[in-house]
């Protein structure tokens, strides 16, 4: 199902009048990538290949997954550059929009007349808006400031090579193979690449329906949790499945009899009589799935019951076993060592684990933003690199600054935003008292909101806007998830370790600062399970202490652990050097800051609400340390905000 290209879908014809800098007479190529209109809309600043500023719109407007024009994350962007619109030399955009609505009348038109409800549905659209996103899109960058619409160049990249671009430019590879996998782009679901220098050529391609991406959306459907949004809580559930019992065994055989086939080279073939995706307005046709599985579609109200942990565990195993095909080919065709990663179903830590312990590559590189949002980057990028032929900057690691692109407050804004509530606060002049102050309050069983420096690119909080607690707490998982997120008992929490101790806790030996791997803890700080462990409930398995630090031991002893590096945040590096010299431990939780159904916080006030909505005790913003039992109970008032569960 693989095809073969050999030719580039992404070429460009004319040159480009790259800006110079006045004072000092150098060329400087500055490039504003976008991507929007489906989720996850982002925008992203390059200067001379460099990443000056990446951020989600949802940042911004505090609406989950927002997909409108990012006119707030460009803002952003441009303001960190110093720069206005019209001092680009390039706006580009992650997707080929006609290339998509071919796709669309295609599938439609060999569907006929099947799904003319989707049809009439989405047409409008398309022909108002989408048809004409070059206008759409100049009609933006004008609210931005732009003056010469006819002078800037508004490219578009197809979806797969900005996956492919945003994996390879920034990883510390010259030379990789690249494996991008999603639900869809234009007509590419997964696509094999290779890497080298400045150039990125395409091997293979895999087109819609058949789709990995789309395959495990279709489950995360069925299984009662939202797509696009609940595809992590279905990889969280899977280990709460029995790896040793017959439904598993059994349903795995159903789903590779009935709804996929899988080849050799890791490509696949979804059975179209089961799926609803194309022509419907749902992932599956409930009825066959009902018939084959043995039980109803789950509503998000339902409870979880053994069966739904079995098929979360089933199409996991499922997805793995794809994975790491599709890399075994991408090693064969390209004769890499090094393989980077990006598409959303590279947010799979758990199969980027496997792969990793695979031994396939001796090196593998994944990009933290490896969803829609970092279409965004990959688009410039590949504009950059290979529609302008600039070369790549020499680097020892990779170029995201360990991902902390995103907004900075100052200190004067903090307290601005401390004054607004009349919100009592402890400042701390020297850096190392407070950071032992925040280690001993961890170590009491308090749970600390932390907001320092730039916000994180990624879906992942790491370390800039996380929350805090002790690891060692038999007790923290459930207090964290009911009292604190308000989400699903059954989630895990990450843990979050300096890189030089990553070693003592977790069976891997490369760095993690992305949290997209998964490591296992080992034997020697495991718990003993009950002779009746695999007969449990999830509910009764999701409480028995596992490890000596239990609550970021999953309940098959992984963990999808964040390594932190002292060159790249050195503050949260202290602090977890701070309390692994108070308790001996250098493990801490590290979720992200925000509940459930609320982006991840972006500024002082935004991170007060949020403190001020939930149980946190202690709130740490720059210098300052705020107390929520001095808080006045007016703050608590004005600060309270609801949002959807996810």
């Amino acid at each position: 199902m693989f095809k073969h290209y050999s030719v580039w879908a992404f070429a460009l014809a004319f040159a480009f009048p790259f800006h110079v800098n006045i004072a000092t007479g150098e060329v400087c190529v500055r490039i504003l990538g976008l991507s929007a209109y489906y989720h996850d809309s982002a925008a992203v600043l390059l200067e001379d290949g460099r990443i000056v500023a990446a951020a989600q719109e949802e940042r911004f407007t505090r609406k989950k997954q927002d997909p409108a024009f990012p006119r707030n994350a460009a803002e952003f962007c441009l303001r960190c550059g110093e720069i206005g619109v019209d001092d680009l030399d390039a706006v580009v955009f992650y997707d080929k929009p006609l290339l998509k609505f071919e796709r669309l009348l295609e599938t439609y038109y060999a569907h006929a007349p099947e799904g003319l409800l989707q049809f009439v549905t989405a047409m409008p659209v398309w022909m108002n808006e989408k048809l004409f996103l070059k206008n759409l899109i100049r009609k933006e960058l004008v609210h931005l400031g732009l003056k010469d619409r006819k002078g800037l160049k508004l490219l578009f990249t197809e979806h797969h090579l900005a996956h492919a671009a945003s994996a390879f430019f920034p990883s510390p590879f010259e030379q990789a193979a690249i494996l991008t996998i999603d639900g869809v782009g234009e007509w590419a679901t997964a696509s094999i690449c290779k890497g080298d220098g400045a150039n990125i050529d395409i091997v293979q391609e895999m087109h819609f329906p058949h789709s990995l991406g789309l395959l495990y959306s279709a489950f995360t459907y069925y299984l009662g949790f939202r797509v696009n949004s609940g595809e992590y809580k279905l990889m969280g559930l899977a280990p709460y499945g029995d790896p040793q019992s017959d439904r598993v065994t059994r349903y795995v055989t159903k789903i590779k009899d009935n709804l996929v086939r899988i080849y050799a080279d890791g490509s696949i073939w979804l059975s179209p009589e089961y799926f609803d995706f194309e022509t419907g307005l749902r992932m599956v046709k409930e009825p066959l799935w009902n018939s084959l599985f043995g039980f109803p579609r789950r509503t998000e109200e339902q409870d979880l019951e053994g069966h739904h942990c079995d098929l979360a565990l089933a199409i996991q195993q499922v997805t793995e076993q794809v994975v790491l095909a599709m890399a075994s080919t991408a090693k064969q065709l390209t004769g890499s060592a090094n393989l980077c990663l990006a598409g959303g179903v590279a947010l799979n830590c758990v199969a980027n684990g496997r792969l990793l312990r695979s031994g396939e590559f001796e090196n593998i590189w994944i990009q933290p933003a490896a969803g829609d949002a970092g279409g965004a980057l990959g688009a410039a990028l590949a504009v950059h690199h290979i529609g302008m032929g600039q070369a790549r900057l020499p680097q020892a690691s990779d170029s995201m600054q360990g991902a902390y692109l995103g907004p900075e407050y100052n200190l004067d804004h903090v307290k601005r935003t401390a004054r607004a509530y009349d919100a009592p606060y402890q400042y701390y002049e020297d850096f190392a008292g407070l950071s032992r102050k925040v280690a001993e309050l961890v170590n009491e069983g308090n749970i600390v909101g932390w907001f320092q420096g730039r916000m994180e690119w990624g879906p992942r909080a790491l370390g800039n806007r996380t929350i805090l607690a002790d690891a060692r707490s038999p007790e923290m998982q459930r207090r964290l998830n009911l009292k604190i997120k308000y989400r699903e008992g059954f989630r895990p929490f990450a843990p979050v370790v300096m890189a030089e101790s990553a070693g003592q806790y977790f069976e891997i030996d490369v760095p993690s600062p992305y949290m997209l791997l998964t490591a296992s803890v080992p034997e020697h700080r495991r718990k003993p399970l009950p002779e009746d462990f695999d007969q449990l409930n999830w509910r009764e398995k999701l409480y028995h202490q596992r490890s000596d630090i239990p609550a970021v031991t999953h309940i098959d002893f992984s963990a999808r652990m964040q390594t932190v590096h002292k060159e790249t945040n050195p503050r949260f590096w202290r602090l977890l050097s701070d309390f692994e010299e108070l308790t001996g431990c250098a493990v801490m939780i590290n979720t992200s800051f925000n509940v459930r159904g609320e982006p991840i916080v972006c500024n002082p006030e935004d991170a007060y609400r949020c403190f001020m909505n939930t149980e946190m005790d202690y709130l740490v913003m720059d210098d300052l340390l705020f107390d929520k039992s001095e808080q006045p109970a007016a703050a608590a008032d004005a600060a309270r905000q609801q949002f959807a569960p996810d």
